[in-house]
């Protein structure tokens, strides 16, 4: 386990920046260029290091994010890397790391700074609590780009939200901004983008002075409300069969040549 104040060694990350302070661990989606789009190895890496940051006994909370550069829109995370979305770990590991985020038993907060799209808006509403700067953006894209999803991380955003509104966002595939969030529930609180980071470490300083005995008690009481709804996860011809269809392979063409993909003639 890596000492408080320091990083993990860079050779142990290819995506990820994994770097404690003080007792906070922050997990950096280190892929700025491409607006930290999650490819397997992401996926892989997030877990191993969310399995770490859970089992250090130094760590009481949990931050996620995403790198910045110069150049780049800022980006939590734009989802998942379309180039990669037929390799097993691309596959396999987001159910993974949800599950990861979902039963660590220290609070898990995603500082949203930028895109929070597809793979990376599910992301944010698993955990625990959501901090977004004024810039970010929020919406799925699974079903317009033919890569779905199913159980949990679909019907969990109606225990978020509501019903009526998480069935608008995975459906209809809009993007809504920081202000629609907040009103919606679906972050805990907004401010100013270069603010984002002090605030974060605000809630967090919080967040420590709270036993940690009873934030695990609480967090498992809040995911008793889903337990049943883990059995029907991963519906297993949606996330693999489904990849290797036509109807996939028009929504793929279509992301690469900008264009809108034509889903009329897979309802014949």
């Amino acid at each position: 386990m890596a000492q408080v104040g320091e990083k993990v060694e860079a050779a142990k990350w290819q995506d990820l920046i994994y770097e404690k302070k003080g007792e906070v661990c922050w997990i950096t989606f280190n892929r700025p260029h491409r607006l930290n789009t999650f490819t397997g190895q992401t996926w892989r890496e997030l877990h191993e290091a969310l399995v770490e940051a859970s089992h250090d006994t130094d760590v009481g909370i949990i931050v996620m994010t995403g790198a910045e550069k110069e150049g780049y829109r800022p980006a939590f995370s734009a989802g998942g890397d379309q180039s990669e979305r037929e390799t097993p770990e691309y596959l396999t590991f987001p159910m993974v790391v949800m599950r990861d985020v979902r039963d660590s038993i220290k609070p898990v907060i995603a500082a949203v700074n930028g895109y929070a799209i597809g793979g990376g808006h599910w992301l944010h509403v698993i955990c625990d609590l959501s901090i977004a700067s004024d810039n970010a953006s929020f919406g799925q894209a699974g079903p317009r780009v033919g890569s779905p999803a199913s159980g949990y991380v679909v019907s969990h955003l109606a225990q978020v939200i509501g019903m009526k509104r998480a069935k608008e966002v995975w459906m209809l595939c809009r993007r809504y901004d920081a202000k629609a969030a907040l009103q919606w529930g679906l972050v805990n609180a907004v401010v100013p983008h270069d603010q984002l980071m002090a605030e974060v470490d605000k809630w967090c300083d919080d967040l420590l002075n709270i036993s940690p005995t009873c934030l695990m008690a609480v967090k498992e009481s809040f995911n008793q409300v889903g337990d049943y709804l883990l059995g029907s996860q991963p519906t297993t011809w949606i996330d693999h069969n489904f990849h290797k269809s036509e109807e996939a392979k028009e929504a793929v063409t279509a992301f690469f040549e900008k264009r809108k993909p034509d889903f009329r003639r897979f309802r014949r």
